[in-house]
């Protein structure tokens, strides 16, 4: 369904958090030290946390079919290979330059898929993100749920003030959902995503931080 880009070229965990990780409710900001550990997220109908080892086998089962996996960077080809890609998240997280949500749908306990935010710049004021779920979960409303608990925590937790995305432009699933979330679809990048030896073109998307309070703000006052 969507699209992990360039962080997603990296090396690719989970358990239980731990019980002293914080719970963000969706609406509720939360003060929380993310470089030291991820905050849980909890939305309607989907949990994000930080990934564990445990994961491994999940995402592996889940991400490296090839419906998701041809429209992401090489995911890894192993359990073992998603054990050192958990390691990395955590070890980027802690100087500052990477966060990486595992999906957790509700009653179940291992991730079925992830979300990533990567500083583009020093001090994190623009950042790409990216997203990618196990197919049996595609329109099942994840995406969305999860998708404003990220945005919600880079812009009012991280700080970033320009989000960027890059999808397949052949990903008519990806592109769709970044409009629906709200992103503004910016440019073409032309044979900008390497795939099996193919160069194919890329759809840049953005999402301000003036953007995303903007629609809190009408979204509230149509509810109320």
């Amino acid at each position: 369904m969507a699209t992990i880009t360039r962080a997603g070229q990296a090396t690719m965990t989970q358990t239980m958090p731990s019980p002293h990780a914080t719970t963000a409710l969706v609406g509720s900001p939360v003060e929380t030290n993310w470089r030291e550990q991820l905050p849980v997220l909890a939305g309607r109908a989907v949990t994000l946390r930080e990934l564990t080892i445990e994961d491994a086998p999940s995402l592996f089962s889940m991400l490296s079919v090839e419906e998701v996996s041809r429209f992401i960077s090489p995911p890894p080809t192993t359990i073992e290979g998603y054990e050192r890609f958990i390691r990395w998240t955590h070890a980027q997280r802690q100087a500052g330059q990477f966060v990486c949500f595992g999906v957790v749908p509700e009653g179940m306990t291992h991730a079925i898929g992830l979300f990533q935010v990567r500083a583009l710049e020093p001090g994190f004021a623009t950042a790409e993100w990216g997203f990618a779920l196990g197919s049996p979960f595609w329109g099942s409303g994840l995406f969305l749920d999860g998708a404003q608990l990220v945005l919600d925590f880079a812009f009012d937790q991280i700080g970033v003030h320009r989000l960027e995305a890059r999808s397949a432009a052949h990903n008519g699933r990806g592109n769709g959902a970044l409009r629906k979330i709200g992103a503004f679809q910016e440019g073409l990048l032309r044979r900008s995503f390497l795939k099996h030896g193919t160069y194919y073109d890329q759809v840049l998307w953005a999402i301000l931080d003036s953007d995303w309070r903007q629609r809190h703000y009408v979204s509230s006052e149509t509810v109320q």
